[in-house]
């Protein structure tokens, strides 16, 4: 089989895992609450009156900012940004299909179409990026495959990809920056040295525009790239250098602009402005970090109310296949960056007054980690042998049921329950009690009707309510995996041929 023919194939696989992932976090509309509401006021802002506070919505959450008389999301703008042009394309669009896009019903279409483009799309191209990054590290399509989709569907990134939320957006653009490091290293060009550096600066400075606390993983993505041209020479080192500065100082531009306009300074983020009163927890160290706690890690990872490995048991492996990579030269420093960059945000999160998130599935402040963590479980499949790749299945499939319940309940559990997984999710899946989140991404004005607009899945607007709601889903993935088998038989069969 020619080169060419085999890596045709092979984007053809990735785009399958993508789209598999795609669907699977577009079928869920999660509903309203404090972070996302906070996020979706900007946008509404920024596109409707064309200003950057959100005084008209800001009675819909509390987190925001306020700064002379005015309020402000709270939360850093790259998401929200990123959304803004969706949100303008979707008002005329429907008009077209006639429903007002200034009514609850096209507000709601518009917070999901906002979701779908700013954060499912970008968490879904993840799992397709990671599919390839994996391969390029010497993995199978089998173990490549296994890491892809465990990533995609049998960990939390499933939850926060169908929120409008920073962390997946944020996990998906430093996924992205360590794709363009590792190209890097097998650039042949000064061109291609450029614009791999440029795609990993924008790509790691938008993670930072969007989620602050990314900005230590994008510095070390930055010293991935430089350790994979250092030994080629200067020439190399200072384009390289010059380019991850020039993508990294456009994003960094836009934050700047952003808080100025907004608080009439381009060093003071929106975490500063917070009401008296408001989120004392901030008030420890700085913006609430103080140092990694020993008895959080263990609740972070362990814990059953927020335990990584609770949630998603296949993650408990992710360390030991990083542990494979690094002991080979070629994928040494790639396994490091991944491993220190996983390794970050469990002591940030252990680090943080507010660990355990408010409303969310799984350890939040971890989540932008996980797709790097994930790149470890294509060596555990790959080395494993018949009984631990049996093991190996196994936790992933229950780490993707655990995760089909959060996004079909609830992607947001009450924080007053000690092990939301297994008193709240489980019992109502499988009760077929779906889509329980009745807050609205709307202000209170809006919902004066009386309809909450919370969340749904796509099932339940064709008139498929409880558990029969999930077989379009299902369904989808039959014809995924005929399609993923019928491409596997046609290689064989060109193989054969040559």
């Amino acid at each position: 089989m020619s080169e060419e023919r085999a890596n045709s194939q092979i984007k053809r696989r990735a785009l399958l895992i993508s789209a598999v992932a795609f669907i699977s976090y577009g079928y869920f509309y999660q509903g309203g609450g404090w972070n996302q509401n906070s996020r979706f006021d900007l946008v509404r802002a920024i596109v409707e009156q064309g200003t950057l506070h959100i005084d008209a919505y800001h009675e819909n959450t509390l987190d925001k900012a306020y700064y002379k008389g005015h309020y402000y999301s709270d939360k850093a703008p790259g998401l929200a940004l990123l959304a803004s042009p969706a949100a303008a394309l979707a008002r005329p669009l429907l008009h077209v299909i006639g429903i007002d896009p200034a009514a609850p019903r096209g507000l709601i279409a518009t917070s999901y179409f906002v979701t779908l483009f700013a954060v499912a799309v970008p968490s879904a191209l993840a799992c397709g990026c990671l599919f390839l990054i994996a391969l390029r590290l010497g993995g199978s399509e089998g173990g490549a495959a296994f890491a892809a989709l465990s990533m995609g569907l049998a960990t939390p990134v499933w939850a926060y990809a169908t929120l409008f939320w920073g962390h997946a957006l944020t996990g998906a653009c430093l996924l992205f920056a360590f794709a363009a490091g590792i190209m890097l290293g097998s650039s042949e060009h000064a061109r291609s040295d450029f614009l791999w550096a440029v795609a990993l600066g924008l790509s790691a400075g938008w993670a930072t525009v969007s989620e602050y606390p990314a900005a230590p993983a994008s510095t070390i993505l930055a010293v991935l790239a430089l350790t994979q041209v250092w030994p080629a020479g200067w020439l190399r080192r200072v384009r390289t250098a010059a380019g991850i500065s020039l993508g990294a100082s456009a994003c960094i531009a836009v934050l700047m602009v952003y808080q100025y306009r907004a608080f009439g300074s381009a060093f003071h983020p929106s975490y500063a402005y917070y009401q008296n009163g408001a989120f004392p927890w901030m008030k420890h160290g700085y913006m609430g970090l103080t140092y990694p706690h020993v008895e959080v890690m263990l609740k972070l990872l362990f814990g059953c109310r927020r335990g990584l490995f609770i949630v998603s048991p296949i993650l408990a492996a992710a360390p030991f296949g990083l542990r494979l990579l690094s002991k080979n030269r070629a994928t040494h420093g790639a396994a490091v960056a991944a491993s220190a960059v996983a390794a970050y945000y469990l002591l940030f999160n252990a680090s943080f007054s507010a660990w355990d998130g408010g409303w969310s599935y799984g350890p939040r402040y971890m989540a932008a980690g996980l797709p790097l963590l994930c790149l470890g479980l294509a060596p555990v499949w790959d080395y494993a042998n018949r009984l631990w790749r049996r093991i190996s299945a196994g936790l992933a499939f229950f780490s993707g049921l655990f995760s089909l319940m959060a996004v079909s309940v609830t992607a947001q559990p009450p924080d007053r329950f000690r092990c939301a997984l297994f008193q709240l999710l489980a019992p109502s899946f499988w009760a077929g009690q779906m889509s329980l989140n009745r807050a609205s991404m709307l202000t209170l004005s809006e919902n004066a009707s009386g309809q909450t607009h919370g969340a749904f899945n796509l099932g339940e607007l064709i008139g498929m309510h409880g558990l029969p709601g999930l077989i379009p889903l299902f369904v989808i993935w039959g014809v995924a995996a005929f399609l993923w088998i019928r491409m596997k038989h046609a290689e064989q069969r060109a193989a054969t041929r040559c």
